[in-house]
């Protein structure tokens, strides 16, 4: 781990956060270094989830996206998203709410926002959680930045849920990636009643899963000793 002139972001690799060499597969879209900032230590505690849809989610989807993080901080999960508007920060929220902890993922450099109106959920969690980047200060935000990010998510996540998504949504990037890190992902079952969106179906055929209860989720994620995970959490 090396840490810049900002003594509160530090550099370290994906290695460092997850305590483990990547295997080849992960390797192939691992960013090199990260930047992090907050007091979550490393390497991050089991179980993570992702938790990602939507910007212009409906009122169905952030209650779905609330209520899915609230029943897995609860069990002692980290919940990850990617601060974006809509899914993400409903995500985020009400893993805070419930004394839970979350990370967020950034599509920019930690000392941006996107979208703005996030500035104050970005600063609580680089304060009191753990915010991640893998662009330096300074760099111009592309939009192939967040699909970038996505991969990241889905490297650092022992699961991904998509709460809904449109055929066009970033996220499915996050789930593409995590189907083929051999990684488990879960599509909320709202999405499969709906008859304007074609992808849950091509992500079934290759392996994603439907969920109808967060604590199908728990069931087939990481066992790690609950002292350590407390102490870790804290």
């Amino acid at each position: 781990m090396v840490t810049p002139r900002d003594t509160s972001i530090a550099y370290v690799s994906v290695k460092d956060l997850l305590g483990r060499p990547l295997n080849d597969i992960e390797q192939t879209h691992a960013p090199v270094m990260l930047y992090v900032k907050g007091p979550m230590k490393l390497p991050l505690p089991c179980a993570r989830v992702s938790i990602v849809g939507s910007r212009k989610a409906t009122s169905n989807g952030l209650a779905d996206s609330r209520m899915i993080a609230s029943k897995l901080v609860s069990n002692r999960a980290v919940i990850i998203s990617g601060l974006a508007e809509g899914i993400d920060t409903s995500a985020h929220l009400a893993a805070i709410e419930q004394g839970g902890k979350t990370i967020a993922v950034l599509g920019t450099p930690l000392d941006k926002t996107f979208p703005a109106k996030n500035f104050k959920l970005q600063q609580e969690i680089m304060q009191h959680h753990l915010a991640i980047s893998q662009f330096e200060t300074g760099r111009l935000t592309k939009p192939k930045d967040f699909v970038i990010r996505n991969r990241t998510m889905a490297l650092i996540s022992d699961a991904t849920i998509i709460v809904e998504a449109s055929n066009r949504s970033g996220s499915l990037h996050q789930g593409w990636e995590a189907l083929r890190l051999g990684r488990p992902l879960f599509i909320w079952k709202r999405i499969i009643e709906r008859h304007d969106v074609n992808w849950p179906q091509d992500m079934l055929r290759y392996g994603a899963m439907i969920l109808e209860d967060p604590k199908d989720v728990l069931e087939i994620l990481p066992t790690a000793s609950p002292l350590k995970a407390l102490k870790l959490l804290s």
